[in-house]
């Protein structure tokens, strides 16, 4: 269940009580009559089950709510209530296959954005990877990709292509490509202060590797991976499972592909450069096809699902 903080106009709260009214999945509704001050207006709390959020938020941002009023929304952790059992039985589908894209665009623009946290959560996983690399490491390399934050600008891209919202693309896209290219400049000088304090040397990075000569070397399973990831990744986002998000993490060469991308450029390593390079790019254009192509087939099969209309049987037709 959601739980739904509203304030309206006075002349729309009428409507707004009629809307929720006629929506299954609903209860628990309070009307506050003159509560809210700031902006002005009516309080309406209600909850609603996740199934029929989507379309309830699209109907209330359709009267223009959230411009003169707000809107917001809360996950209930516990209720103990008949009538909310009630009323998520009457809504259709599952809760767990619910995709709210609201939250999603809301969720994805905060972890998209260009900003001096994820900047440094990048460049911190690229040096942890490059001193996986040159160790040969695989912990260390794991311990890189789960810390690195770049799935949040794919997704923010897959998303923003879905939900033909430009603006979000674009940013998503900037942070990725501004980020990985701070990270891999910043762990390039990285790798020449490592070598001058003799920690790491070019043997390092030319011997037999086997734990991570992968990263350099990409192969038709990159790309499969990396899908798979994408997949993976995108359904962790839509049904609020973000523990997922760590096995999403790791089972991409991402971080790891830009820091051996980094460590080869110091040594002038063109080869193992340009092979980091290209994993790195195929790893990259898996998860945003992936991605994108997951979140709409998740519509569709969502409006399919929902062909029954979320209204209460009996109910009159709405007037939005």
């Amino acid at each position: 269940m959601l739980h739904l903080r509203m304030i309206t106009p006075h002349h729309q709260t009428d409507q707004v009580v009629e809307l929720i009214g006629q929506t299954v999945g609903t209860t628990h509704l309070v009307v506050l009559p003159g509560a809210a001050r700031d902006p002005e207006g009516d309080l309406v709390l209600v909850d609603v089950a996740r199934e029929a959020a989507d379309e309830l938020l699209a109907e209330m941002r359709a009267l223009g709510i959230g411009e003169a009023g707000s809107i917001a929304v809360e996950n209930i952790d516990l209720s103990i209530s008949r009538r909310a059992d009630e009323a998520e039985e009457e809504a259709p589908g599952e809760a767990a296959d619910a995709v709210i894209w609201e939250q999603l665009t809301e969720s994805t623009h905060e972890e998209s954005t260009l900003t001096i946290t994820y900047s440094v959560f990048m460049i911190v996983a690229t040096m942890i990877a490059a001193c996986g690399v040159v160790l040969d490491n695989a912990i260390l390399i794991v311990g890189a990709m789960a810390v690195g934050p770049e799935f949040g600008p794919l997704a923010g891209i897959c998303t923003g292509l879905v939900q033909r919202a430009p603006k979000l693309a674009w940013r998503s896209a900037l942070a990725l490509v501004v980020g990985f290219a701070a990270a891999i400049v910043a762990t390039t000088v990285f790798s020449l202060v490592m070598d001058q304090l003799g920690l790491f040397h070019e043997g390092m990075l030319d011997r037999p590797r086997p734990n991570t000569s992968f990263i350099w070397q990409p192969d038709p399973f990159s790309f499969v991976v990396a899908v798979l990831a994408g997949v993976a990744g995108m359904l962790s986002l839509t049904s609020a499972r973000a523990g997922a998000l760590v096995g999403v993490a790791i089972s991409v060469t991402t971080v790891p592909a830009g820091a051996n991308a980094a460590v080869a450029l110091s040594y002038g390593d063109v080869g193992q450069m340009w092979g980091s390079a290209e994993q790195l790019l195929l790893n990259l254009l898996g998860i945003i096809v992936a991605g994108s192509l997951t979140l709409i087939g998740w519509k569709l099969l969502w409006r399919t699902q929902q062909g029954r209309m979320l209204r209460r049987p009996g109910a009159p037709p709405r007037k939005v």
